[in-house]
């Protein structure tokens, strides 16, 4: 059967993502097994999770000593934006709610951003492809992190990917002077409470703050 064109085109460009995929799920999973998780866990995660923000969340609230719950509180938080991008995307996707909901499991930031047409609609087949280059990479690399015997997660730097992880989320949205001081404000937040929260509060805290700020 020939794989259609735009999906070929798709996996091309999603090539370089790809790459950049590999390198932050490599050191995913070196950190998480770091922090306690099981290898197994760690690659089951990441093959049905496939969001690198909402994975780094509740790994650095595990590491932190909170419980699961706020591991996967502060992930959901993390993936609510997506509830957003289905909203726009749906229309594109042919097929009942169900079958739709399947496709949209799809979706990644960049394949979302980029298979945008500027019209309001999406190229879904684009966007498979793409995603799908990314995906493989993303299992591959938490699946040889997690088996790097050895790896000095220190050593390496493998510790400051999170927080490097979210400081370049946290540039790329903050662009306006409110979002600025919301920024701030959950900064402040998450500060104020560290020495008195249970772990993983404070993560949930400035998250709330965000989400604040968006109602507005």
């Amino acid at each position: 059967m020939p794989v259609p064109p735009r999906l070929r085109q798709g996996l091309r460009d999603g090539v370089p993502f790809a790459a950049a995929s590999f390198l932050l799920s490599f050191s995913f999973g070196a950190v998480a097994t770091a922090a306690g998780v099981p290898p197994v866990a760690a690659v089951v995660m990441s093959a049905v999770v496939y969001a690198g923000s909402a994975q780094f969340a509740s790994i650095a609230v595990l590491a932190a000593g909170g419980g699961v719950g706020s591991a996967v509180l502060a992930a959901a938080l993390m993936n609510s934006r997506f509830l957003a991008m289905g909203v726009a995307l749906g229309p594109s996707l042919p097929g009942g709610r169900l079958r739709r909901a399947v496709q949209g499991q799809a979706v990644v930031d960049s394949s979302w951003a980029m298979a945008a047409r500027g019209d309001g609609t999406f190229d879904r087949t684009w966007l498979f492809g793409h995603s799908l280059a990314q995906y493989v990479c993303w299992v591959a690399g938490t699946a040889l992190g997690v088996v790097g015997v050895g790896v000095d997660v220190q050593a390496l730097g493998l510790d400051a990917v999170f927080p490097t992880f979210f400081l370049a989320l946290l540039l790329a949205e903050v662009r306006t002077r409110s979002r600025v001081g919301l920024a701030l404000a959950g900064a402040g937040l998450a500060l104020a409470l560290v020495p008195v929260a249970p772990p993983g509060v404070p993560v949930l805290a400035a998250s709330a703050v965000a989400l604040v700020g968006l109602r507005r």
